[in-house]
Protein backbone atom coordinates (compact mmCIF):
# COMPACT_ATOMS: atom_id res chain seq x y z
CA UNK A 1 0.00 0.00 0.00
CA UNK A 2 1.45 3.47 -0.10
CA UNK A 3 1.06 6.96 1.12
CA UNK A 4 -1.95 7.52 -0.38
CA UNK A 5 -4.39 4.85 0.67
CA UNK A 6 -3.04 4.81 4.28
CA UNK A 7 -3.80 8.77 4.10
CA UNK A 8 -7.16 7.74 2.56
CA UNK A 9 -7.87 4.69 4.96
CA UNK A 10 -6.69 7.61 8.00
CA UNK A 11 -8.55 10.31 6.83
CA UNK A 12 -12.00 7.65 6.46
CA UNK A 13 -11.46 6.48 10.06
CA UNK A 14 -11.26 10.00 11.24
CA UNK A 15 -14.65 10.37 9.11
CA UNK A 16 -16.06 7.45 10.54
CA UNK A 17 -15.20 8.58 14.29
CA UNK A 18 -16.42 12.20 13.62
CA UNK A 19 -19.65 10.57 11.96
CA UNK A 20 -20.00 8.27 15.53
CA UNK A 21 -19.55 11.51 17.89
CA UNK A 22 -22.21 13.72 16.22
CA UNK A 23 -24.79 10.92 15.76
CA UNK A 24 -24.12 10.61 20.38
CA UNK A 25 -24.27 14.37 20.18
CA UNK A 26 -27.44 14.51 17.87
CA UNK A 27 -28.92 11.74 20.38
CA UNK A 28 -28.30 13.41 23.14
CA UNK A 29 -29.81 16.62 21.59
CA UNK A 30 -32.96 14.73 20.35
CA UNK A 31 -33.53 13.12 24.54
CA UNK A 32 -32.55 16.55 26.29
CA UNK A 33 -35.26 17.91 23.25
CA UNK A 34 -37.93 15.15 24.43
CA UNK A 35 -37.84 15.93 28.01
CA UNK A 36 -38.14 20.17 27.35
CA UNK A 37 -41.22 18.76 25.06
CA UNK A 38 -42.40 16.99 28.17
CA UNK A 39 -42.04 19.88 30.57
CA UNK A 40 -43.12 22.05 28.17
CA UNK A 41 -46.53 20.00 27.51
CA UNK A 42 -46.66 19.60 31.26
CA UNK A 43 -46.21 23.50 31.77
CA UNK A 44 -49.31 24.03 29.33
CA UNK A 45 -51.40 22.05 31.50
CA UNK A 46 -50.61 23.61 34.40
CA UNK A 47 -51.22 27.34 32.76
CA UNK A 48 -54.42 25.94 31.50
CA UNK A 49 -55.25 24.72 35.28
CA UNK A 50 -54.18 28.00 36.34
CA UNK A 51 -56.04 29.93 33.67
CA UNK A 52 -59.63 28.07 34.61
CA UNK A 53 -58.35 29.00 38.21
CA UNK A 54 -58.28 32.74 37.06
CA UNK A 55 -61.52 33.14 35.32
CA UNK A 56 -63.07 31.43 38.15
CA UNK A 57 -61.94 34.00 40.72
CA UNK A 58 -61.99 36.74 38.22
CA UNK A 59 -66.00 35.98 37.72
CA UNK A 60 -66.22 35.62 41.49
CA UNK A 61 -64.62 39.30 42.08
CA UNK A 62 -67.08 40.32 39.08
CA UNK A 63 -70.07 39.27 40.91
CA UNK A 64 -68.76 40.50 44.43
CA UNK A 65 -67.82 44.10 43.11
CA UNK A 66 -71.61 44.27 41.44
CA UNK A 67 -73.17 43.32 44.86
CA UNK A 68 -71.24 45.04 46.57
CA UNK A 69 -72.39 48.48 44.26
CA UNK A 70 -75.43 47.20 44.92
CA UNK A 71 -75.27 47.45 48.62
CA UNK A 72 -73.54 51.09 48.30
CA UNK A 73 -76.33 52.11 46.40
CA UNK A 74 -79.14 50.93 49.00
CA UNK A 75 -77.11 52.19 51.89
CA UNK A 76 -76.44 55.89 50.50
CA UNK A 77 -80.68 55.84 50.01
CA UNK A 78 -80.52 54.75 53.94
CA UNK A 79 -78.05 57.34 54.45
CA UNK A 80 -80.54 60.33 52.19
CA UNK A 81 -83.51 59.06 54.32
CA UNK A 82 -81.68 60.03 57.60
CA UNK A 83 -80.45 63.21 56.36
CA UNK A 84 -83.90 64.04 55.11
CA UNK A 85 -85.14 63.42 59.28
CA UNK A 86 -82.18 65.24 60.47
CA UNK A 87 -83.18 68.23 58.57
CA UNK A 88 -87.18 67.81 59.94
CA UNK A 89 -85.65 67.56 63.41
CA UNK A 90 -83.70 70.63 62.54
CA UNK A 91 -86.55 72.50 61.29
CA UNK A 92 -88.69 71.20 64.59
CA UNK A 93 -86.57 72.34 67.10
CA UNK A 94 -86.42 75.71 65.37
CA UNK A 95 -90.04 76.11 65.33
CA UNK A 96 -90.14 74.80 68.74
CA UNK A 97 -87.01 77.98 69.76
CA UNK A 98 -89.22 80.32 67.90
CA UNK A 99 -92.64 79.24 70.28
CA UNK A 100 -90.59 79.06 72.82
CA UNK A 101 -89.33 82.56 71.90
CA UNK A 102 -92.79 83.87 71.20
CA UNK A 103 -94.42 82.63 75.12
CA UNK A 104 -91.82 84.16 76.75
CA UNK A 105 -91.97 87.64 74.63
CA UNK A 106 -95.92 87.38 75.57
CA UNK A 107 -95.73 86.51 79.08
CA UNK A 108 -92.76 89.35 79.46
CA UNK A 109 -95.06 91.80 77.51
CA UNK A 110 -98.67 91.10 79.58
CA UNK A 111 -96.51 89.98 82.70
CA UNK A 112 -98.64 92.72 84.67
CA UNK A 113 -101.91 92.53 83.54
CA UNK A 114 -101.47 88.53 83.89
CA UNK A 115 -100.61 88.92 87.36
CA UNK A 116 -103.27 90.94 87.82
CA UNK A 117 -106.39 88.50 86.52
CA UNK A 118 -104.72 86.00 89.06
CA UNK A 119 -105.19 87.83 91.92
CA UNK A 120 -108.31 88.92 91.04
CA UNK A 121 -109.32 85.03 90.16
CA UNK A 122 -107.58 83.76 93.46
CA UNK A 123 -110.02 86.76 95.26
CA UNK A 124 -113.02 85.37 93.19
CA UNK A 125 -112.11 81.68 93.99
CA UNK A 126 -111.42 82.79 97.76
CA UNK A 127 -114.84 85.31 97.98
CA UNK A 128 -116.74 82.14 96.31
CA UNK A 129 -115.41 79.33 99.09
CA UNK A 130 -116.66 81.83 101.83
CA UNK A 131 -119.74 82.14 99.99
CA UNK A 132 -120.52 78.58 99.99
CA UNK A 133 -119.71 77.76 104.04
Amino acid sequence: MNLLHISALVAAVAFLILVIFIARTLMSVTKTLDHVSNTVESFEGQIQGVTKETELLLNKTNRLAEDISVKTEKVNVLFDGIKGIGYTVNQFNESLQKLSEEVQHQANEYHAPTTQTIKWGEAAIHLWKKYKH
